[in-house]
């Protein structure tokens, strides 16, 4: 294929291939042209015109196909527009010869075609240039059309469209040749043909005036002829035509109608009068009325109706949304005057009303709700509302005889019930789609909305009563505050109507609408609801058999109410069920001899009574199932038993009953034979298996002999075809936009389609589509739909002998019938049949023996060769299922051969179509083709059957069955892809484009095949290229294809090339097409373009974005999106599609395409992403709202921005969005959420001012978050303040996110303050509002956290800012207190729950903050105290917020404690297994009540922990001892808790002693806290377990509640073993270090303990017999310690558990294995140094809570650990830093050494010998090191070695090996050469040589004196170079003096005089001392200092040495001098050295 690639045809190629290969490959050269011709330059296309032109001349003769001979005029049109024109007339000429020639033979038909579509294409491009010559070029080709066949006549229509194009109003004198031959077509036999007239006449209409003027009249009445018959892609062309031309008329300036006398403008009363009669009398023309119509027998076809009203669409659509705004009180009327009866005749029965009235909806929904806004649409609403009042006062009038018995329901009344189904159910629709942004519609008086509602609801029409009743519930759903409202509205009015029918009937149809309402309402209703309606449902029924006139209404009410009630679930209905219960069992006769009896009795009056009653029950009991299913228990399911018999026995005597009472009671029967089987339905078979006989013979009779003539195919079937194969059927079966209306053309003439009428059981079901009216069918038919489900159920349980019988029955009831009936039997059988195999497969049942599966195939294949394709899909899905049910290999091989023989031997359409989809079936539910052979003989015969041109039908069904069996057969079709793929293309070459159905069947073939290619699809072999060019050459043809639906296969066929080959699919290409389709009128073609862009934005959003914008910048002149591109970038336009979308699928598909694109471009493309969100936001905002939060900014910004904002309102070319729905502006204000989150990913630089200037300083590209706060605020607070609560909690979401994620963000000009300290005004306001008295308690809940985050956040640090805020908390928390009593009576209880919880929430959050901020004060306090003053400012600051905090929080404090002790105390009730459930509270808990306990749950769930948080930080706060001012003194210890609460102080038990108070807060915390612990929910959030873990850390920092743990040592333990096993399954860091913290305390409590016992009893049993002791502590006196009992044992559990996760190494199994044997040292990360420290020093404190022998046994363990950790992280580090842990070991060590225990007498010889072991293990350590790399830290070691001399007693160490080892450690050390290293040595040896007891530091001053003398003797020579080498000098003499002073006295003069010349030589002489270094000044100071102590400590040996050494004489007498000149300098540099001692002492401070 690369050799089509070329500007020329490569003739030499192209000879050389066959036929089939010669189009592709000419196809794939034209392509190529497409794109090269307009970007070659013209100088090489005027080189090489004269022979493309022939080349591309002489494939017109070749019989080119449809998309070759578009492509051939395409390429010459452009040719010729870049190229030279002269020899253009000459090709013309050429066509027109074509064109005329005699021939007429099929072969030669494409070139005709091909020249037509050449001149359409030459006159379109070229189109004035050419002159004169089209009016022979016109003439000759409307003279061809005379007798040109269908194919002909479409392809000439579009070519003269293409010429009127190309000429404009040059061709005008041709315009009425057009016009006449068009109109012709424009009424064709074929579809496609009238197709193309109305694209022709559409073309026309722009410049022939005529069309709209003088024959506007022919035209509108040819276009209702045209409808006449049609399908739906003729609706859409005609009435396009039809609304455009009147339009047009409207608008123009020149548009006159002729009369006699005077041309004038037409009006718009006169268009709607010229639609409104096609609507009214279809296409029977104004005055020539026909005999039928005066008659009044004819109506008016359906087609024209329909098309009439997608022209009314297409007409108000064009003039535009601005246009009906203006104009819609005229438009109104009109089409509610459609459906008045003042036209009697055209509504002439119920079917026909049903059907006008469903069309005028339509009307009104694709206008109303599709054009208008928000505001627009809430003007519409008021006047749909004076309307409803206009036709109310007629039938007031009416109504004021109701007190008359007899009452005439006078005509008038009859009248307007249509026109007021139509008003209602449009308001419904609006308020629905208006949601809360309607709620000033509602207050506003003057419409009184409601009242109008609520009025109508008397109307004596039923369906009008069903629709107020249905709209009542669309205020329910929008407006969910006025649920209740309504309720009580209703019920009251029912009570107070009980005598009047419509008032019955009428609000309890709005009571069950409105119960339906509630599951659709969050916030619910209050629980005592369901009481009353239940009473209600009672008294009606018990009331029914007082007054005769009103017991059908009441009867029917009293059960619709029940049937209504169970939609509250179970947790309303559980108490209303045991009379629920009663009454289902007295409704029904008890006893057969019961039902003989009534049979006898009664007349047809109390049998309609009763089955009305009966199938209300049975309805009720249906509603039970469906909503209750919780409550089905077996006991349950007995109590509904009993009537069951009964029922059936009735449903079997109905035809007898019906026969006495005559035609009276049929409709009555078929309901209640219709909800029985519905009933039984969903009851479990096994409950009524007695009746299986009785109730099968009843179904069969239903299937058999139906009450209806009507054929139900298209309910009944559609639901058991398989949705691949409903395709074949054409668009009618497909979603559309229109299929609101085209439905009613599916069920025959006689039926338009459901209505609520039908059955008003319906109007509480929840519905697939939220806001369309439910449709049930009339009772006949939906009682044979019932019928079908039913029989699938029993069927499958019957015996199969039985089943046999069934079968042979069912098939001779076929046989029998005759015509037209034995089609609906078929039907009926089948559909029943095909019911009960799905059953049957779906519980893996089998069918049975052979005689069954010989029925069963009898059955179906009589359905496969049945004339209607539906049932003939319907049997191709009962072929697959009769295969997986029987599931045998023989017997699906002989169904495969049934069908191959057949289609072998039939020669008629109905039977191979049928078989050929059966064949593609068979396999579908067998998991795929496995047999080779039987897949080639599919595919052999298939074949043939696809290339039937003499049947299209038959073409399409096999291609698509083809379809079905590439995907079935998976890897084994590879071998068959090369021939199909061919096959594919030749056929997507040659069929005519009108054949729709064919090229969707190819679509789908190319689309199978793409997928068994798959990933093979990237190869890079010749062979899998030529199938990749292949499978894009046939994409590009069905791209070209006109279809819409064919175009959609094309682009999820790119789709999948995409997924599999992405390098080779034009992505640029792709996108343009993606983006023209977006506003396809069909929904189909907009899926899949959106779908398509979905897959693309995830790999390449930047990319696609470009193209888009990119494509727009070109703009060509064939594409024109509707949406605007080029201003608002690829994602704008999809905001905009959002906002018009009214399709739930594709607008879900649109955010994920848009969330898609915002993840991987919202950072690149900052501003630009945050402008569309603002837009969509700003789009809708008040003015007003708006400007004013801004004048509380600071002025300037303020006027900057009052002035934008005033601009983008006003000026509607900024606005790219107008007036978008609280839908899309909910969604922008989750983008703007994930665009934040995505900069938090991105980098700091986007939360940090300072930084962003920077950035944007050196690169004006970049863009950071934070540069736009004042957007992100003003979006949050426009977003917040809405109308729609949606909104609203989208915008505090937003809110409280950026309050959280820039709270801590400085503002750089004004250092000091926080950058949201500006923003506190606009964070008030946007807050105020959400804690109105009328607000939703989700919003306020909402509020509370922003509140909380704000307040907490610490923004405002000034207490009267703050107050704002606060005193929003403040008005919430005295609601609170308030109580239950106060709550209103709007939502269910469980909303107060979430309010209050948020409010102690919020409140506990800040108390938390405050707290927090007092302890890191009073931290920052003592280290203020400890470093100068300098830090003194910050501390003020952070004094005054903090303390301001508790300020604000300690007035309400005393309230708040109780609340959050109740609300703990609920939790922890809440929290207990079900079997306790009997123990719970009977009336509920502080804040909820016993029947909304599942609903309140959830709120504790989300707020329990951070108020433990908060109350356990209380009670420390207050050292659990509470003062209550309330009390008086008596009590004054006595706190208040949740159990005293609630009691009145008379009826209080004994009053709890504070001790008994304190211990029940302490368990109730710890419980809470611990049962949370234990199972922690893989889902429980990070914070909540964080916040326990704080709160258990607060309580044990008090000593109470620490003697309460420390004496309870079970408790103890178990807490331990809890948090032990919390570290094992949480990984992160901070909550592993908040649970050490814990442990640590409960260590420390339990030392507390054990010190509190020893001291005890010490001071009772007094010092003498301290001998005789019992042992505290664990181990007692066996040192044994037993596991799950032991505290320690579970301490060292878990300190184990972490050491070991951090350091591998430490376990000794693990150590010996080879993983850890490699002797690296693994650096621990920061959070693992915190853990392994913590671990440690809890280790340290083991011992103290051991007994003497206890302490014995666990020792080796921690002195193991401890070292190992040291042995594992001494590592030398570069800084020369201590390492975390090393410095943790090491204080632990010391911790441990000094315990009392090494000491105590029982246990001193043992742990002497232990700890000489470790002191042995840690010199191996040393050793061990010196053999691996020495990367050991020596000092970390040395230290540690210290520890032992210094804390251990001298036992230990004095031992002479020991000691000696010890001191060459000291030796090797003293020798290094880093100076580091030798100053931290002299550290260690000065401590140890000033040891206490001379045994141990003798030794060492002995071994070590000399030598450091020896290293201080030698620095006289070589001064020190550096500070380090200072530090050393120094610290060796310090060492040296420290000696000297402990020295004894003989030898003490010795070291002196070593000393004292060593300091004299460091003394520098006056001029010297000047041109010295630093280090030298340093030391010369230093040892001046330093004689100057000495001299006068040891006078005479310093004299002595004086006088032996004139020249030292000298030289301190001269630094003496130079220091007494200097002296005020020296002495403040004196004060200054003792500093670096102090320091160093804290370096050491384990020691």
């Amino acid at each position: 294929m690369e050799l089509a690639h070329s500007l020329l045809l490569n003739e030499e190629k192209y000879n050389q291939l066959d036929e089939h290969q010669k189009a592709e490959f000419i196809f794939e050269w034209l392509q190529y042209l497409e794109k090269l011709l307009p970007v070659t330059s013209r100088t090489d296309i005027k080189e090489n015109q004269k022979k493309l032109v022939e080349q591309l001349t002489s494939l017109l003769n070749n019989s080119p196909g449809p998309p070759t001979r578009r492509l051939v005029a395409k390429n010459l049109a452009v040719l010729y527009s870049t190229g030279d024109t002269f020899s253009v007339y000459q090709t013309i000429e050429k066509c027109n010869e074509l064109i005329r020639s005699k021939d007429d033979s099929p072969s030669y038909l494409p070139t005709k075609l091909a020249a037509v579509v050449c001149l359409g294409y030459l006159y379109k491009k070229l189109g004035r240039i050419l002159g004169n010559s089209f009016t022979d070029t016109v003439g000759n080709v409307l003279k061809a059309m005379k007798n040109a066949e269908s194919q002909g006549r479409y392809e000439i229509m579009l070519s003269l469209q293409n010429m009127l194009k190309g000429l404009g109003a040059a061709a005008i004198s041709c315009h009425r040749d057009i016009y006449k031959a068009a109109r012709s077509c424009l009424t064709d036999r074929s579809m496609a043909v009238r197709c193309a007239a109305a694209k022709c006449l559409l073309e026309l209409q722009n410049e022939a005036v005529f069309m709209w003027s003088t024959d506007l009249d022919s035209i509108v009445t040819l276009c209702f002829k045209s409808f006449e018959g049609s399908n739906y892609d003729v609706h859409l062309a005609v009435s396009k035509l039809l609304g455009t031309v009147l339009a047009r008329a409207l608008t123009s300036k020149q548009a006159t109608v002729s009369t006699k006398h005077n041309s004038r403008r037409i009006s718009l009363e006169e268009v709607m009068e010229l639609l409104g009669t096609g609507f009214l009398r279809g296409s029977y023309g104004f005055l020539r009325a026909s005999g039928d119509m005066l008659k009044g027998t004819s109506s008016v076809s359906r087609d024209v109706r329909v098309g009439v009203t997608q022209a009314y669409v297409v007409f108000v659509s064009t003039l535009g949304g601005q246009w009906l705004e203006r104009n819609f009180s005229a438009f109104l009327s009109h089409i509610l005057d459609l459906v008045s009866q003042s036209h009697p005749k055209a509504i002439q029965n119920q079917m026909e009303a049903i059907g006008c009235r469903c069309c005028v909806s339509f009307i009104l929904r694709a206008t109303v709700g599709g054009l208008l806004g928000e505001k627009a649409q809430i003007a519409a609403a008021k006047e749909i509302c004076q309307a409803i009042w206009k036709l109310k006062k007629v039938v007031d009038a009416s109504v004021s005889d109701s007190n008359l018995e007899t009452r005439i329901s006078t005509t008038d009344v009859m009248r307007s019930q249509h026109v007021l189904v139509c008003a209602l159910q449009e308001l419904g629709s609006l308020i629905h789609g208006l949601g809360t942004t309607a709620a000033p519609l509602l207050q506003d008086s003057s419409t009184g909305v409601l009242d109008a509602v609520i009025s109508v609801i008397l109307h004596p029409s039923i369906p009008v009563r069903l629709t107020a009743a249905w709209c009542l519930r669309c205020i329910a759903i929008a407006l969910p505050s006025y649920v209740s409202l309504l309720l009580n509205r209703c019920i009251e009015r029912l009570n107070a109507l009980k005598s009047s029918p419509e008032a019955i009937t009428g609000f309890s149809f709005a009571i069950a609408a409105l119960l339906g309402a509630v599951k659709h309402c969050p916030l619910g209703i209050p629980h005592g609801k369901g009481k009353v309606i239940m009473t209600l449902a009672e008294d009606l029924l018990c009331s029914a058999s007082q007054n005769s006139r009103l017991s059908v209404q009441r009867t029917q009410a009293g059960w619709l109410l029940i049937a209504a009630l169970m939609t509250l679930g179970p947790a309303v209905v559980q108490y209303h069920l045991p009379r629920i219960l009663l009454l289902w069992k007295c409704v029904f006769p008890s006893s057969p001899k019961d039902l003989e009896t009534e049979k006898t009795r009664g007349d047809s009056f109390t049998w309609q009574v009763t089955l009305e009653g009966r199938a209300g029950a049975l309805c009720a009991i249906k509603s039970f199932v469906s909503h209750c299913a919780g409550l089905l228990t077996d006991e349950v399911l007995q109590r509904l038993l009993p009537p069951l018999p009964s029922a059936v026995d009735l449903l079997t005597q109905l035809s007898s009953i019906s026969k006495s009472y005559g035609n009276s009671l049929k409709t009555s029967s078929t309901v209640y034979r219709h909800k029985l089987y519905e009933l039984l339905a969903v009851l479990p078979p096994k409950m009524y298996e007695g009746s299986f006989h009785a109730v099968l013979k009843e179904l069969v009779v239903d299937l058999t002999i139906p009450d209806s003539q009507i054929d139900a195919s298209t309910f009944l079937l559609p639901p058991l075809c398989h949705e691949d194969d409903l395709l074949l059927l054409g668009p009618l079966l497909q979603e559309t936009d229109h299929q609101f209306i085209e439905e009613q053309l599916l069920l025959g003439n006689n039926v338009a389609g459901g209505s609520l009428e039908y059955d008003p059981y319906s109007i509480y079901e929840k519905l697939a589509k939220r806001d369309s009216v439910p449709k049930p069918l009339p009772p006949t038919l939906s009682v044979i739909g019932a019928a079908t489900g039913l029989f699938g159920v029993i069927f499958c349980h019957i015996a199969e002998t039985h089943r046999l019988q069934v079968l042979e029955q069912l098939l001779n009831s076929i046989k029998q019938t005759k015509g037209s009936r034995q089609q609906l039997v078929q039907l009926n059988v089948v559909s029943a049949f095909s019911t009960s195999l799905k059953h049957l497969a779906n519980c893996k049942g089998s069918l049975g023996p052979e005689e069954v599966r010989r029925s069963a195939l009898a059955l179906v294949l009589s359905a496969l060769e049945s004339n209607n394709p539906l049932l003939r899909c319907a049997a191709a899905e009962s072929w697959a299922r009769l295969a997986q049910v029987v599931s045998d290999n023989a017997f699906t091989a002989g169904l495969a051969q049934v069908s191959f023989d057949k289609l072998k031997s039939a020669r008629d359409v109905v039977s191979r179509t049928g078989h050929s989809l059966a064949v593609g079936c068979l396999y579908r539910y067998l998991g795929g083709i496995g047999s080779t052979q039987h897949l080639n003989a599919c595919v052999g015969i298939l074949y043939t059957l696809s290339q039937d041109s003499t049947s299209p039908d038959v073409q399409a069904w096999a291609l698509h069955s083809l379809s079905l069996i590439v995907d079935l057969a998976g890897p084994l079709y590879y071998v068959h892809v090369e021939p199909t793929l061919s096959l594919v293309l030749m056929l997507l070459l040659t069929v005519p484009p009108t054949y729709t159905e064919v090229h969707q069947s190819l679509g789908r073939c190319l689309n199978a095949l793409i997928t068994t290619l798959g990933p093979e699809l990237q190869g890079s072999s010749a062979a899998v290229s030529a199938l990749r060019t292949s499978c894009l050459l046939g994409c590009a043809v069905m791209q070209d294809n006109p279809d819409c639906l064919v175009q959609a296969q094309a682009i999820s066929c790119l789709q999948q090339l995409h997924m599999f080959a992405p390098r080779h699919v034009n992505l640029s290409s792709l996108v343009s097409c993606l983006c023209v389709n977006l506003c396809s009128s069909y929904l189909l073609l907009r899926r899949a373009a959106v779908a398509c862009l979905r897959q693309l934005v995830q790999r390449e959003a930047a990319e696609v974005s470009e193209y888009a914008v990119a494509l727009v910048k070109e703009s060509r002149e064939d594409f024109t999106p509707d949406i605007n591109i080029r201003e608002i970038g690829l994602e704008g336009a999809l905001l905009g599609l959002l906002d018009k979308e009214l399709d739930q699928r594709l607008c879900q598909d649109i955010k994920e395409t848009l969330s898609h694109m915002l993840t991987s471009m919202a950072v690149e493309k900052l501003s630009f992403w945050l402008k569309l969100c603002k837009d969509v936001l700003a789009a809708s905002a008040d003015l007003n709202t708006v400007a004013s939060i801004d004048t509380t900014q600071e002025e300037e910004t303020a006027k900057v921005d009052d002035a934008s904002i005033l601009t983008s309102e006003s000026d509607e070319r900024f606005h790219p969005f107008s007036n978008p729905r609280w839908s899309t502006r909910v969604f922008a204000a989750e983008c703007v959420c994930k665009i934040i989150n995505q900069c938090e990913n991105a980098g700091s630089a986007h939360f940090d001012m300072t930084l962003a200037q920077e950035r944007k300083q050196r690169d004006s590209r970049d863009d950071f978050l934070v540069l736009h706060l004042a957007d992100l605020i003003r979006m949050a607070f426009m977003a917040a303040t809405d109308h729609s609560d949606q909104l609203r909690l989208s915008g505090l979401q937003t809110l409280q996110i950026v309050v959280r994620k820039f709270a801590t963000v400085p503002e750089p000009e004004f250092p000091g303050h926080l950058i949201l300290e500006q923003y506190q005004a606009n964070v008030g306001a946007a807050l105020r509002p959400a804690f109105a008295p009328e607000t939703p308690p989700d919003v306020t809940a909402k509020a509370c956290q922003v509140c909380s985050a704000w307040i907490a956040s610490g923004v405002v640090s000034d207490l009267n800012d703050l107050r704002r805020v606060h005193q929003l908390l403040v008005s919430s928390l005295v609601k609170v207190q308030a109580g239950k009593e106060t709550q209103s009576q709007q939502y269910n209880e469980s909303t107060s729950t979430m309010e209050t919880l948020a409010v102690l929430k919020a409140w506990a959050e800040v108390y938390i903050v405050a707290i927090e901020k007092q302890k890191n004060r009073s931290d920052l306090h003592n280290y203020s105290l400890k470093t100068a003053n300098s830090a003194e400012e910050s501390y003020r600051d952070v004094t005054s917020s903090a303390s301001g905090l508790v300020d604000l929080v300690q007035a309400d404090l005393g309230t708040l404690s109780k609340l959050w002790l109740a609300a703990l105390q609920d939790f922890a009730l809440l929290n207990l297994p079900s079997e306790y459930a009997s123990q719970l509270p009977a009336e509920g808990g502080a804040f909820y009540t016993a029947e909304t306990i599942e609903s309140a749950r959830p709120h504790y769930y989300s707020s329990w922990a951070l108020i433990l948080y908060a109350t356990a930080l209380w009670l420390t706060s207050t050292g659990f001892i509470v003062v209550d001012p309330d009390e008086g003194v008596a009590n004054l210890s006595r706190p208040v808790t949740p159990t005293t609460m609630c009691q009145d102080s008379s009826t209080r038990p004994s009053i709890k002693s504070p001790e008994d108070v304190n211990t029940d807060r302490f368990h109730l915390i710890l419980g809470i806290s611990v049962e949370f612990l234990c199972s922690p929910r893989s889902d429980a959030a990070m914070e909540n377990i964080i916040a326990c873990l704080h709160a258990l850390q607060a309580l044990f920092d008090v000593p109470w509640p620490r003697s309460k743990i420390g004496g309870d040592q079970e408790l103890a333990v178990e807490l331990l073993n809890v948090l032990h096993r919390l570290i094992l399954t949480r990984e992160s860091p901070d909550i592993q270090l908040a649970a050490l913290e814990v442990v640590r305390l409960i260590l420390f409590a339990a030392q507390e303990h054990v010190k509190e016992k020893r001291r005890s009893a010490e001071v009772d049993d007094g010092a003498a017999e301290k001998e005789t002791l019992p042992e505290f502590g664990e181990g007692k006196d066996t040192g044994g310690l037993v596991p799950g009992k032991s505290l320690v044992f579970a301490t060292l559990e878990l300190c184990v558990c972490i050491l070991v996760r951090q350091l591998p190494q430490l376990n000794p199994k693990l150590t010996c294995s080879p993983a850890v044997q490699s002797g690296k040292h693994l650096l621990l990360s920061e959070d693992g140094s915190r853990l392994v420290s913590a671990a440690l020093l809890i280790l340290s404190d083991v011992p103290a809570i051991c007994s003497p022998e206890g302490s014995v046994s666990v020792l080796p363990t921690i002195l193991y650990l401890i070292i190992g950790v040291l042995k594992e992280t001494a590592v030398k580090e570069q800084d020369g830093q201590l390492p975390l842990p090393v410095a943790a070991s090491l204080q632990a060590l010391k911790g441990l050494l000094s315990s009392p225990m090494a000491r105590a007498e029982k246990s001193r010889t043992a742990w002497t010998d232990l700890l000489r072991s470790a002191l042995v293990t840690v010199l191996d350590c040393w050793d061990q090191a010196d053999g691996l790399l020495r990367e050991l830290d020596e000092m970390s070691l040395l230290t540690a070695i210290t520890v032992f001399i210094l804390s251990t007693s001298p036992e230990v160490t004095t031992i002479e090996c020991l000691q000696k080892r010890c001191i060459d450690k000291f030796k090797v050390t003293l020798e290094s050469k880093d100076p580091v290293v030798q100053y931290k040595c002299y550290q260690l040896l000065h401590s140890v040589f000033q040891h206490p007891n001379k045994t141990v530091s003798y030794p060492y001053i002995h071994s070590l004196a000399s030598s450091i003398v020896g290293k201080l003797q030698e620095t006289e020579k070589s001064k020190p170079e550096n500070a380090a080498e200072l530090q050393v000098i120094q610290e060796g003499i310090k060492v040296v003096t420290a000696l000297t002073a402990a020295a004894e006295e003989e030898h003490r003069a010795h070291l002196v005089t070593c000393l004292l010349p060593i300091l004299i030589s460091f003394l520098l002489d006056e001029n010297a001392l000047g041109s010295a270094t630093s280090t030298a000044k340093n030391l010369h100071e230093f040892a001046l200092q330093n004689l100057m102590q000495i001299g006068p400590q040891y006078s005479s040996v310093f004299k002595k040495l004086m006088a032996c050494s004139p020249t030292m004489k000298a030289r301190l007498e001269s630094a003496v001098k130079g220091n007494q000149e200097s002296i005020k300098v020296k002495t403040a540099k004196l004060t200054k050295n003792p500093g670096k001692s102090s320091s160093i002492q804290l370096k050491t401070n384990f020691l």
